[in-house]
């Protein structure tokens, strides 16, 4: 099969661009960055295979190009060439410039484009990476942190500016020395493929700051490099060497559900001028419209193969040359429609799983889309992990006091069995958050009771409307003692939570430094302050960054924790304040809000948690045969405390994380 992209062997380079579609292809090369025009258009050559191929002498490194791909206009077959626009290589591996809106950049303009869209880039595919290994850590081991690459980075003191925001800064001595004391093994970036605003954004001035419009699937975001001409590629592997280092993974997240093109009256950058009808979903009714599962104006076709071919030589590209351990999935069940339901046996999946460069790698899915049957959290198919945002709201309409939650958070602390436990899964098959980019930070969801989106431009229309949050007696930043007090311990009853259940654990970048954003709970469109880390510490924040350590701590040494497969009746007990099993009438009771989860074995762990208003006192089980109860992590009282006649008092709206220790210690 073709090769397709641009590859240079050492005394040439070969342009390849498979297109089922187009009529021929010109090849666009540019002298110069802000050249407007390009200096020479030389013709590809279609082979049989439906590629266009043209191997160019003396062509190499750095070389800038782009393709201008000829063929009918005619959006009501779903054909959109545009000989006037100028095209990014799908291929690419490095873009050099970026996107900016013009009227030209729409496919039905007569205007030439190539002013405003960016300039694909030869780049040199060499890297000495040493001795660099994956570290390869368990799933059961695994805790994730999920980060961008430029909030993480950007306000850090400690960092030299030509680091800050920067892929070597994500990997320099401080943030891993961060990370580590957090007992963090694995960071999810958020996307680093190269990227493009949507029209909409670029028109409102504001920025792509998530990065979910991928451009150039191959291509490490220039955004993050010190310069875009090659600088991205050889630093993004440089922060990877690094990572791996210091034993740190590195998954990434893939956006292979839509692209920044949007839907019909969007604008043409590549895929929907190289071959629209190959690439994107279109409506068989009417294909000059777009079906769209994303809820950004298109779908990816991955039915077809040679868009399978594009996602699968991409993810391998990242694996096999840019050396990450993994991919999040955005929107993933768009990735597997066919022809319209979910399917879990879709070529796409089963393609990525079979493969023997990506089958080994950790996979994770977004288990959801826009769709009306998108909700498909516990069907995707081993080795996939998944969000669980069930765990999410569990835990946070528990904490906040809402009626009738405990038995779901008691399934979502014991592993999710009733999405997870069919066909083989286990309780690692959850990938349990309490917050992640899209939506509050942890500091917000304490803080604010309603979003506060009005810098968006959509007059607070947009982000999720409820985030079962709650604001402790205040909206917004507050000064009274009993308020800060509150969402304090509301905060470190979550992260109690998320560290002693069962599942992979993910952390949030910045909210164990009280990262906020002002209430503003869909921030994709910020690149600013609102957005980037704090990393100032005040008494309340190092205290706070403190417990978060100890929490993982604690999870890291406790063998009762990250199973492997889920509890039998034997091997856990769910208890009342008097030491008693829970009843079915405790767990259909809608006002029980205190509950004792005891895990079993030669090292018992005990969680006591009481979302009521007043202090509740529990009754110790039997912790086993020359063995007592010590509290190890509380959300309201030091530690070591007293626990006496095997007792504990729990406060109110607080837990307590208690472990055995043999009787004869001091």
């Amino acid at each position: 099969m073709q090769r397709l992209g641009a590859h240079w062997d050492g005394e040439a380079t070969t342009f390849a661009l498979a297109s089922v579609h187009a009529e021929s292809v010109e090849l666009c090369l540019f002298a110069h960055r802000d050249a407007p025009r390009e200096m020479q258009r030389l013709p590809l050559v279609r082979g049989p295979d439906g590629c266009f191929v043209a191997r160019v002498s003396g062509v190499g490194p750095g070389q800038l190009y782009g393709y201008r791909v000829h063929g009918p206009w005619a959006p009501e077959r779903g054909l959109r060439f545009n000989g006037q626009k100028l095209l990014v290589d799908p291929w690419a591996r490095a873009l050099t410039g970026a996107v900016r809106w013009h009227e030209s950049l729409r496919g039905d303009s007569p205007l030439d484009s190539a002013p405003y869209v960016p300039r694909s880039l030869v780049v040199d595919p060499r890297f000495d990476w040493g001795d660099d290994r994956a570290p390869a850590v368990p799933w059961q081991d695994t805790v994730l942190y999920e980060v961008h690459v430029k909030g993480m980075t950007r306000l850090h003191p400690e960092l030299p500016e030509a680091e800050r925001g920067r892929y070597l800064g994500l990997a320099a001595p401080p943030i891993v020395e961060h990370l580590r004391a957090l007992g963090v093994t694995t960071l999810s970036l958020l996307p680093v493929q190269h990227s493009a605003p949507d029209a909409h954004v670029a028109k409102l001035g504001l920025a792509n700051y998530w990065g979910y419009g991928t451009l150039a699937y191959f291509a490490p975001d220039a955004r993050f490099a010190s310069a875009d001409t090659g600088e991205q590629v050889s630093e993004f592997r440089e922060m990877v060497r690094r990572l791996h280092h210091a034993g740190l993974e590195v998954l990434i997240d893939v956006v292979y559900n839509h692209t920044p093109e949007g839907g019909a009256d969007g604008p043409t950058y590549s895929l929907r001028g190289v071959d629209n009808a190959t690439f994107y979903r279109l409506d068989p009714e009417r294909p000059a419209e777009y079906e769209d599962w994303s809820g950004c104006g298109n779908t990816l076709d991955l039915r077809q193969p040679r868009t399978r071919q594009l996602a699968l030589d991409s993810l391998r590209h990242w694996v096999s040359e840019l050396h990450v351990d993994g991919f999040r999935f955005d929107l993933a069940p768009a990735l597997a429609r066919d022809p319209l339901a979910f399917d879990a046996g879709a070529a796409f999946l089963k393609e990525l799983v079979a493969d023997p460069v990506l089958g080994g790698v950790k996979l994770v899915a977004e288990p959801w889309d826009a769709s009306p049957d998108g909700y498909q959290l516990g069907a995707f198919p081993e080795p996939f992990r998944e969000w669980n945002d069930r765990f999410r709201d569990a835990a946070r309409r528990f904490w906040r006091g809402d009626a009738g939650t405990h038995s779901e958070l008691a399934t979502r602390l014991a592993g999710s069995q009733d999405v997870f436990g069919r066909g083989g899964r286990s309780p690692l098959s959850s990938v349990n958050f309490v917050t992640c980019h899209d939506g509050f930070t942890l500091e917000d969801l304490v803080s604010y009771a309603h979003k506060h989106n009005d810098a968006n431009g959509e007059e607070n229309r947009d982000g999720a409307h409820e985030s079962w949050s709650h604001g402790w007696g205040a909206e917004g930043p507050s000064r009274d003692p009993r308020v800060l007090r509150l969402r304090e311990r509301a905060k470190r009853n979550l992260i109690t939570t998320l560290a002693f259940a069962q599942g992979v654990p993910m952390l949030s970048h910045g909210d164990e430094l009280g990262r906020t954003q002002a209430g503003n709970n869909n921030a994709y469109c910020h690149d600013d302050p609102l957005t980037w880390i704090d990393w100032t510490l005040d008494e309340r924040r190092s205290e706070f960054l403190e417990f978060v350590r100890t929490a993982f701590a604690l999870r890291r040494v406790s063998p009762a924790l990250a199973r492997e497969r889920f509890f039998t009746e034997r091997e856990v007990t769910w208890l009342r304040p008097d030491g008693q099993p829970l009843s079915p009438d405790d767990w259909r009771d809608p006002e029980r809000r205190a509950f004792g989860l005891h895990v079993h074995g030669p090292e018992p762990a005990l969680l006591l948690v009481n979302a009521s208003t007043r202090g509740v006192s529990f009754q110790l089980p039997d912790p086993g045969a020359g063995a007592r109860w010590r509290a190890l992590l509380g959300s309201a009282c030091k530690v070591p405390l007293a626990l006496r006649r095997g007792r504990a008092r729990v406060a109110a709206h607080a837990c307590l994380w208690l472990g055995a220790e043999r009787s004869d210690l001091p």
